[in-house]
């Protein structure tokens, strides 16, 4: 598994948010540098954004989820065509989980366990 991890639930639903496509950017020399991509499993997750048993340097990370593709697939509205989650890591080799709470209308996350 690799060090930052997520897992979309689609609390509108309660189910997992299969298929949605993420990616992970470090922000370098003021602009976003790409670590990794991929779309969620049928649970909703995603364990290898990055290399697994990489100690990722501290800094400022962002997740970006294209929530758009998701909802479109779902025959929703769709109101927040993505949305980007900017976090700091301290470059210590903690685990960090970033996930995402979703719905047509909101989002929410937390740094989960």
């Amino acid at each position: 598994m690799s060090q930052i991890t997520t897992h979309i639930l689609d609390i509108a639903r309660g189910a997992p948010a299969r298929d949605v496509s993420i990616s992970l950017s470090r922000f370098q020399n003021n602009e976003w540098v790409l670590i990794g991509e991929g779309k969620t499993n049928s649970d909703g997750r995603i364990a290898d954004l990055c290399t697994a048993g990489e100690c990722m340097d501290a800094g400022t990370y962002q997740m970006h989820f294209d929530t758009e593709g998701y909802f479109k697939s779902q025959g929703d509205p769709v109101f927040y065509p993505w949305a980007d989650v900017v976090f700091n890591i301290e470059g210590n080799g903690d685990h960090y989980h970033i996930p995402l709470l979703l719905s047509p209308f909101g989002h929410s996350t937390y740094r989960g366990s």
